[in-house]
């Protein structure tokens, strides 16, 4: 059960450290209504210790994440499409970023066309969304995505949905683990991957992974000793298929933290390719 070495894991929630982190989650802070969650830095900063997102004076932040996932053994990172500093990245190193979008289905119109936009100018991989950040909130299974998710369809990309309960102080019924049931069955051609945990669902996760083909999860934003174990034993038996490895280097975990703690995962020696890469390769669609 030991965790190979070399194999180049594909990261799928990963991005670049910055000098003024804080500004990234003013969003939220819009959102929460307590007033510890204003003067966080890092809205669920109360479950993480030692945030990494920040940028020391004149460092380059795409320099910083390369030296970290180099480091690391990590070959491919998926980062949200944003301002300059990703565009530079996709532009200079096609070969280790490719994008994502992250869309609100409030502005249905708007949110297609963008997605239409990235991906023909950044061929972008996915979509990403967070229903509980949304504002106002939608539901997985609202109808507002509805035609997010055949854009989807159309442009053979799979959408990233946060599952589970919501770190930040706000609502997370939107991100119960049963909406994906309905969505599963309304659009079979959909490739859908929930992430930040579908706590305390994830043993409703596999049950719906089992019976749905286009369901699958990965692993960001928990330590690896922190996996689930429902994930991890279903990982190791028939969902060895259906689950991918991503940290969340900046914005909560180092990948000093999470390449320490791997190891001790007990992933099944077939197991760790298909988690930390062809998986992703596969479910992504990153062949060169």
């Amino acid at each position: 059960m030991a965790m190979p070495a070399g194999i180049g894991a594909v990261d799928l929630m990963i991005g670049f450290p910055a000098a003024h982190a804080r500004d990234h989650y003013e969003f939220l802070r819009k959102l929460a209504k307590d007033s510890e969650s204003q003067d966080m830095e890092f809205p669920a900063e109360y479950m993480f210790k030692d945030v990494p997102n920040h940028l020391p004076e004149g460092a380059d932040p795409v320099e910083v994440t390369l030296g970290e996932m180099d480091r690391h053994g990590v070959a491919i990172g998926l980062v949200g499409l944003g301002g300059e500093i990703t565009v530079r990245a996709l532009r200079d190193h096609p070969d280790r970023f490719r994008a994502s979008l992250e869309v609100d289905p409030n502005d249905i119109t708007r949110s297609v066309r963008r997605i239409r936009a990235a991906h023909d100018k950044h061929r972008i991989a996915a979509v990403t969304t967070f229903p509980a950040g949304c504002n106002p909130q939608v539901p997985v299974n609202d109808r507002r995505y509805y035609p997010i998710y055949q854009t989807c369809i159309d442009l053979d990309i799979p959408i990233i949905s946060n599952a589970g309960i919501a770190g930040p102080r706000v609502p997370s019924a939107c991100q119960n683990v049963m909406h994906f049931d309905e969505v599963c069955y309304d659009f079979p051609e959909l490739r859908i991957v929930m992430r930040h945990g579908a706590e305390p669902w994830e043993a409703l996760a596999v049950k719906l992974m089992l019976k749905w083909p286009g369901l699958y999860y990965m692993t960001s934003g928990f330590a690896p000793k922190y996996y689930p174990k429902a994930i991890i034993d279903y990982a190791n038996t028939r969902g060895s298929d259906k689950v991918m490895y991503a940290g969340y280097y900046p914005m909560g975990l180092s990948l000093e933290r999470i390449f320490t703690e791997l190891p001790k995962v007990p992933l099944r020696d077939k197991v760790w390719p298909a988690f930390l890469r062809d998986n992703a390769i596969r479910v992504f669609k990153l062949d060169p």
